[in-house]
């Protein structure tokens, strides 16, 4: 067992998050590697000193160039506005530090890719955060996918829908300015990532991008509300997939349906505990959705409660995606989702901001 200097930039919704994780994850799942929480970046010397003494870190700053050039930093964990992404990323790699970023990988397609090109050369251990497909139940939706047991996969539908934005009276803030805080920038992502971790690669797309509510108390809206778009996956399969924030009632509509050939899933992040199988197969007297509730059979489920049914939560995910990071260190071995993997994920949403602008199906290989 040994120790590795994180250091964290951000200390807000996710920064926290983070630095709750890597406190957490040695006991959880007893990893090889011990983080040891070396220094927090915030925006203010004020801030940066009150995440320090809230999340145990040892170090605090207000300049992330200090932060990745410390020696005592051996991995750096990216957990502010998508705009800071790439510089910070390439600064890391350039020192060999491995980097975990939260989604999206950069503020477009162009900074993505070269994330990607710094992480490849570096040779540094590189993982996109995508928590949610991490769930016991996402985990274990993967699995029955993979192993057929509902067939070959037919349809698709994905959504990623939340109310926060729903009032047309709240007012204008940073989220309402530059496509990438815009919903295809922020919640998009999550659910083209489930798309393509449970069913593969998406061959073409048609999309349509919209904002309801252009103006807000507080200045004019520029970037999207909502989208929808309808794919072909290269396996063959049709999706559909929505995206909003103005989604009156939804508070985490993370939610999918897959139909295949011998049966059916169907996944909702409000009740993320439970997932919904259908098998043909089954006498027709008991034929029809089951649901089953995680437990200790489950992926990832056990090192956090033995008893099934009890449940994990969001911090869990958190936890989940930290172990992966820090095994992929340990191990030198990539761990998916990989900034490539990230990428893909980019490639998708630059698709269907075009394709909607052309009012045209798309080639996502084109991008």
């Amino acid at each position: 067992m040994s120790e590795i200097g994180i250091g964290v930039l951000g200390g807000g919704y996710m920064g926290k998050a983070h630095a709750v994780a890597m406190s957490a994850v040695g006991a959880v799942f007893d990893t090889a590697l011990r983080p040891r929480l070396e220094m927090v970046c915030a925006s203010t010397p004020e801030s940066a000193e009150r995440y320090r003494a809230a999340y145990g870190f040892a170090r605090a700053t207000d300049d992330w160039m200090i932060l990745v050039n410390d020696p005592k930093v051996e991995a750096v964990v990216i957990a502010t506005p998508q705009a800071t992404h790439r510089p910070v990323a390439e600064a890391a790699f350039a020192l060999g530090k491995p980097v975990f970023c939260e989604k999206p990988l950069g503020a477009s397609l162009d900074d993505s890719r070269a994330m990607v090109a710094a992480a490849e050369a570096s040779g540094a251990v590189n993982m996109v955060g995508f928590n949610y497909i991490r769930t016991p139940a996402s985990q274990f939706a993967r699995q029955v996918i993979a192993d057929g047991e509902i067939g070959d996969v037919t349809w698709f539908r994905g959504e990623h829908t939340e109310d926060f934005y729903a009032d047309p009276n709240a007012a204008a803030t940073w989220r309402t300015m530059g496509m990438a805080n815009g919903t295809m920038g922020d919640l998009a992502p999550h659910m083209i990532n489930a798309a393509l971790a449970l069913i593969g690669p998406v061959g073409s797309l048609i999309a349509e991008v919209e904002t309801v509510h252009t103006t807000r108390s507080g200045g004019e809206v520029t970037n999207d509300d909502h989208a929808q778009l309808m794919c072909r996956f290269e396996n063959g399969a049709m999706g559909q997939m929505y995206f909003s924030r103005i989604a009156t009632g939804r508070k985490m509509g993370y939610a999918y349906e897959v139909t295949g050939t011998k049966g059916a899933i169907r996944f909702d992040q409000e009740d993320q505990n439970a997932i919904w199988l259908y098998r043909m197969d089954d006498p027709e007297t008991e034929r029809g959705f089951r649901k089953i509730l995680t437990g200790p059979a489950h992926p990832d489920y056990e090192p956090f409660c033995q008893g099934p049914g009890h449940g994990t939560g969001y911090q869990d995910q958190i936890i989940i995606e930290a172990r992966d990071f820090l095994r992929a260190i340990e191990t030198d071995e990539p761990v998916w989702p990989t900034f490539r993997d990230g990428m893909e994920v980019n490639r998708i949403v630059a698709a269907a901001l075009e394709s909607s602008r052309q009012k045209r199906w798309l080639d996502v290989e084109t991008f």
